[in-house]
């Protein structure tokens, strides 16, 4: 393939974007594609390529690219204009929708993005409870905000370390982190913090490492723990939300957190963050408690739109049954093809999500540690060069929409075949 456009328009972008990049994972080396047009399940950069997506801007586009549903949506919605700064009837619309599929969501509010959603929920949670630490998943991602950006390794019985420079150690000493799947050392460290422990925030499904899958009643312990500790449970959907199930996670595996997070598929491809749970905690919010939280693009009716349009496609279409069959059916695919080629590696996921690790399947951030991150990296310039995009990083996770067909799902289990190293 010819990347030439991309690499003139990189190499001007480095001197405008730090690193040329507005995120550092699209920071692929030695240079990215730059994207042209996006249309079903196909990207296209501007020297012409086309690859089929797997990526799917990081989860939101369930439905594909420039769906119809929600195009038409976004459309009539700008002939009314796009941004008020006051309240509108969409938002009352949407937050119904969204708290009839999510029974654990008396009360809501609406941010711009995940990251967002996950800051406001924790400074929710530290109000309510009037503790100041929270426990984290190491590996887990919940945003890049400072009390989350805690070095791996880091937290469970020393002060969380900052993982980025301007982050000071005085804001993560109060995130503890403990290893996913290990409920023995979430209750050693819930029960040597709870008298200062406001809540614990997980993905129910590590979404930024794979995914990694949680392990038999893992969750419910989870749940059945920070209830006995007047601990406060927050479940990071913004990956697995309307995706999993219609209810995200808490509906897949039959929990009820106090809190939840949800992004991506929830505006449809347009900005969205949203945090809600419990009537007496979401009572703590501005204007009706002291917990501030605002935004002027939070409840942006262009989102709200959207989002509207996606979840009644969704719940009319069957949209997650449909993705979690064909789900099964191309993760077989791939495990038949990655058992052949490569048995020491392994396909992961469950629903639309999927990952070829390479190493053996991981129950914690630590095992995907092991995996060879520069082989994949190999895989994936080569995938690339084949014409099917897979997130860039072993650390991530890929999706499928409904715009994703057999044809594509062949092509690319022959690409597997043909590049795996």
């Amino acid at each position: 393939m010819n990347f030439d456009k991309s690499e003139k328009l990189y190499n001007e972008a480095k001197t405008l974007i730090p690193g040329g990049v507005s995120s550092p994972v699209r920071a692929i080396k030695p240079f990215p594609f730059y994207t042209a047009s996006a249309n079903g399940s196909k990207i296209y950069d501007e020297d012409g390529n086309e690859f089929i997506d797997y990526c799917m801007a990081y989860g939101p586009m369930i439905l594909g690219h420039n769906p119809p549903a929600i195009r038409q949506a976004i459309e009539n919605q700008l002939d009314k204009g796009w941004l008020y700064g006051t309240p509108s009837a969409l938002e009352v619309e949407m937050a119904a929708r969204v708290s009839d599929l999510y029974p654990s969501i008396d009360m809501m509010r609406f941010v711009s993005s995940g990251s967002e959603a996950t800051m406001s929920a924790l400074r929710l949670a530290r109000g309510f409870t009037k503790k100041n630490k929270i426990i984290k998943i190491e590996g887990g991602f919940h945003g890049a905000h400072d009390a989350v950006l805690v070095k791996a390794g880091s937290g469970a019985t020393t002060h969380g370390e900052p993982n980025s420079p301007g982050i000071p150690a005085s804001v993560t000493e109060h995130t503890l982190q403990v290893a996913y799947n290990d409920i023995e050392q979430m209750t050693d460290v819930i029960e040597k913090n709870k008298n200062d422990l406001a809540a614990v925030i997980l993905e129910p499904v590590m979404g930024n490492v794979g995914p990694v899958l949680p392990k038999d009643g893992y969750l419910q312990e989870v749940r059945k723990l920070t209830a006995e500790n007047d601990v406060l449970l927050i479940f990071d959907e913004v990956i697995t939300g309307f995706r999993l199930a219609p209810g995200g996670a808490q509906e897949y595996f039959g929990i009820k957190p106090d809190l939840t997070t949800l992004g991506k598929i929830a505006g449809g491809g347009m900005p969205i963050g949203i945090f809600g749970g419990r009537k007496d905690i979401m009572g703590m919010i501005s204007p009706n408690g002291p917990v501030y939280q605002a935004g002027t693009f939070s409840g942006s009716p262009c989102s709200m739109s959207a989002g509207i349009a996606v979840l009644d496609y969704l719940k009319e279409n069957k949209v997650q049954e449909t993705l979690n069959k064909r789900g099964d059916m191309f993760r077989k695919m791939l495990s038949d093809v990655v058992t052949d080629k490569k048995p020491d590696y392994s396909v992961g996921g469950l629903s639309s999500l999927f990952v070829i690790f390479f190493g053996g399947k991981p129950m914690n951030y630590q095992d995907v540690l092991k995996c060879d991150s520069a082989k994949y990296m190999e895989f994936f310039h080569k995938m690339l060069n084949s014409g099917v995009f897979l997130p860039p990083s072993q650390f991530e996770t890929n999706f499928i929409s409904m715009a994703h067909t057999d044809e594509d799902f062949s092509k690319t289990a022959e690409a597997v075949e043909k590049n795996l190293v």
